[in-house]
């Protein structure tokens, strides 16, 4: 019988402790998180005013929310038509806004869009909300059937539909006239639509995926982001959201703790989103390597790779036998964290899920992950 516990890309404590392996030594493709770090330019900006510490955040982070728009407008905006401040709601991560948005539609029926990350599910289970699923298929390489989704949103009174975009794991995407189509079945049938935008920032064209354009004219619809991942700061806890729907909204911030969010993390929030270096730097690591990557991938025949979006790719395992945990189990060996993806109940097969991390940590990991699946044929 397999004991072996299941490994999130956050549990480096839990590896340490079961492999014996230090911390310290281990590179994490698991976490999926900026390989840059944290800007020197925010951490420099933040130890020179910590004495806003001592005083409470704005209630309504008005210049958070200023901010926040202003971005959206320069980074993947191509018309006018991006969120103003009125339209944004910020929270302690995207996690809370997440479970805020559940607890406050409570549906009686919503539609997950999998495989995908499995907080939606658990919000909806603790609503006791019926849950269906819309498997993504391997044959179309991830890419959703926009036609038969829509008709299963037409033919089944969902209340509530999520769509994580790009993927959580697949890093397949929608484009932003593929969820405008899906916005129009979603206003005819009486679903509201919730996209979890944690990952567009490592898209390689923003404005062709992005919903953020859609908000002004869609109440049906609500968008979340968060600074865990491009901007490497899970641990401020920093999220935010945007709809048009002002009563929805108000039925959020009321729903809601007061100062969710700390003092020191507006700053920090609206530090990081004005930081041009930073987000340029990013970007062009990040597509680089992704099309480099890629690229060295599809010269393996044991590996199968798909178009990705977001900043990790899948792969399918293709050698008979080889199986995502002993693929884990090898490479943690070697101080390499990747994800066994057997985790995603929707997700049949044999699939890991590595990051994209500094060009040397990635040059190791497919070289090692080449040299072993070649061993086994």
């Amino acid at each position: 019988m397999n004991t072996k516990p299941q490994f999130h890309g956050s549990d480096l404590e839990a590896v340490e402790a079961y492999y014996h392996i230090p911390k310290e030594q281990i590179v994490s493709f698991g976490a999926n998180v900026n390989p840059l770090g944290l800007s020197s330019y925010v951490k420099e900006q933040l130890a020179a005013n910590l004495d806003v510490l001592s005083s409470y955040p704005d209630r309504n982070y008005t210049e958070l929310k200023t901010a926040i728009s202003q971005y959206l407008g320069t980074h993947g905006s191509c018309d006018a038509k991006t969120p103003s401040p009125e339209h944004i709601i910020v929270g302690n991560g995207s996690t809370e806004l997440i479970s805020l948005l559940i607890q406050t539609r409570r549906p009686k029926k919503a539609l997950l869009l999998g495989p995908t990350y499995s907080e939606y599910s658990r919000e909806l289970t603790l609503t006791e909300s019926s849950l269906s699923y819309y498997n993504l298929k391997e044959e179309l390489d991830f890419h959703l059937d926009i036609p038969d989704f829509c008709r299963t949103i037409r033919e089944n009174d969902y209340d509530l539909v999520i769509i994580c975009n790009p993927n959580n794991p697949t890093s397949s995407a929608l484009s932003k006239e593929e969820i405008r189509t899906i916005l129009e079945t979603c206003r005819s049938a009486g679903s509201f639509l919730m996209i979890d935008e944690t990952y567009v920032e490592f898209a390689p064209d923003i404005s062709e995926i992005t919903a953020m354009q859609l908000v002004p004219d869609y109440p049906e619809l609500m968008v979340l982001r968060g600074v865990s991942k491009f901007f490497a700061a899970p641990g401020l806890r920093l999220g935010y959201g945007a709809t048009s729907n002002h009563d929805f909204l108000s039925s959020l911030i009321q729903m809601q703790n007061p100062w969710s969010l700390s003092s020191i993390g507006a700053l920090a929030g609206r530090l990081m989103l004005t930081d041009e270096s930073y987000i340029s730097r990013t970007r062009s690591l990040i597509l680089s390597e992704r099309a480099r990557m890629l690229e060295t991938l599809a010269g393996n025949s044991h590996l199968k790779t798909y178009p990705a979006y977001a900043n990790f790719i899948l792969v399918r395992l293709l050698t008979p036998g080889l199986t995502s945990q002993e693929a884990f189990d090898h490479l943690i060996r070697q101080g390499l964290m990747i994800r066994d993806c057997s985790t995603f109940e929707q997700l049949k097969g044999e699939y890991i899920r590595f990051c994209i991390m500094s060009p040397q940590d990635n040059i190791r990991l497919l070289n090692e992950l080449n040299n072993y699946t070649h061993t086994l044929k």
